[in-house]
């Protein structure tokens, strides 16, 4: 905290009335890339993420610093927003675009933003644009609900900054709470907040073990958007092999299409579009069979669909890069790593693993020198921390 204050009192002076905001990165264990086809998924936030130090304006001027990343962020709530710049500013101005199509604002931010984690995986993005509406929110008096937040941090993030995924990241990193699992029907918005052991609840039998490539990425230069669109239109090739009247592609997700259907057809299709289809359909069998096993207190088992699922994401839905398939390979192999699988979109960034904690030395340790022996060049970027599940974004 010392640290924040120093930089707001270095940037802007001495502050009246300034709020401290915490917005948590998150993890997805089952639910990989199906949100943005409506489908289920699960997630964890994490005592990990970005720091929030702010005060209002009432000249509507914004103006933020980041100990991350270059450059101060200014610009006025009260204007239309630019057009993006290609910089971290474009979440926060994406969140102001996003509120201004339903709002008028007139208070401003200044403050610092710190991350506490490298980016990559965590989704960073969610966590700064919830955190970010939340400021805007509490200046300006809005009083919105939770769901308006991740309704106005998805907006911004699709429509302004051009990534075009579903509502996961934003769900994961405003509503969940510590040793629960989050278990999210995309289409429908409604959600569960599911203790290990379901009705006989018991403690965590594990921590979350982040393990960065030390390959950065960024989604909008990936082939994140173009995943998107086979998904959607193999769910367009579906519904014209069984005769459906057919929707503009922005319109149709593989959830409108029944399993079954794919079934039927699967052998029609082109590969690329079945694997994609596969891809979705398996994985929302593995979040339902995974609830099942959480709420059995069965860590075994869900680990091992944690594991299927980036088996999946490899084959079917064919991201991931090689620095990132190597890291899953060594964790599948270690001691005490229960699962695992790319985080975020799976192009770079990190694996994710659910550890015992008894022997993360020794998981460190293995993972550290097999990783570092295949890929020396990363040995000043390479990183493993252990962190534990916990609450959503809020203000401290």
């Amino acid at each position: 905290m010392t640290t924040l204050r120093s930089a707001y009192r270095t940037f802007f002076g001495d502050g009246d009335n300034l709020y401290r905001l915490f917005s948590p990165y998150r993890i997805c264990p089952l639910g990989a890339h199906v949100d943005h086809q409506h489908g289920l998924v699960t997630g964890f936030a994490f005592d990990s993420g970005i720091e929030f130090l702010f005060s209002a304006t009432d000249s509507g001027k914004v103006e933020m610093a980041s100990l991350s990343f270059e450059g101060l962020m200014t610009f006025n709530v009260r204007r239309p927003v630019d057009e993006r710049q290609g910089n971290w500013g474009d979440y926060l101005r994406g969140a102001v675009w996003a509120l201004q199509q339903d709002f008028r604002l007139t208070e401003g931010v200044r403050g610092i933003v710190r991350g506490s984690m490298p980016i990559g995986g965590l989704s960073s993005s969610a966590a700064l644009l919830c955190g970010f509406v939340m400021a805007l929110d509490r200046v300006n008096g809005l009083g919105l609900s939770r769901r308006q937040i991740i309704d106005y941090a998805s907006r911004a993030e699709r429509g302004y900054v051009g990534l075009n995924n579903g509502i996961l990241d934003q769900a994961c990193v405003v509503l969940c709470e510590a040793d629960k699992l989050l278990y999210l029907d995309t289409r429908t918005g409604e959600h569960r907040l599911i203790p290990f052991g379901g009705d006989n609840p018991r403690p965590l039998p594990f921590r979350l073990g982040i393990f960065f490539s030390g390959v950065t990425r960024k989604l909008t230069g990936t082939d994140y958007n173009l995943r998107v669109s086979e998904c959607k239109t193999a769910a367009w090739i579906l519904q014209a092999y069984e005769g459906d009247r057919l929707r503009e592609l922005e319109d149709t997700r593989l959830r409108d299409v029944g399993e079954a259907v794919f079934e039927k057809h699967r052998d029609r299709m082109p590969a690329r579009f079945a694997r994609r289809a596969k891809h979705f359909y398996s994985e929302c069998d593995r979040v339902t069979e995974g609830v099942r096993a959480w709420e059995a207190g069965d860590i075994g088992r869900f680990g091992q669909l944690v594991f299927g699922s980036c088996e999946s994401s490899m084959y079917n839905y064919e991201c991931g890069s090689p620095e990132l398939i190597e890291l899953y390979r060594i964790m599948k192999e270690t001691e005490g790593i229960y699962g695992g699988r790319f985080s975020g979109a799976g192009f770079k960034g990190a694996c994710i693993a659910l550890v015992d904690p008894s022997r993360e030395d020794e998981i460190r340790q293995t993972v550290t020198e097999r990783y570092l022996a295949k890929y020396p060049q990363y040995r000043d970027t390479f990183e493993i921390y252990f962190c534990n599940p916990s609450g959503g974004v809020s203000f401290l």
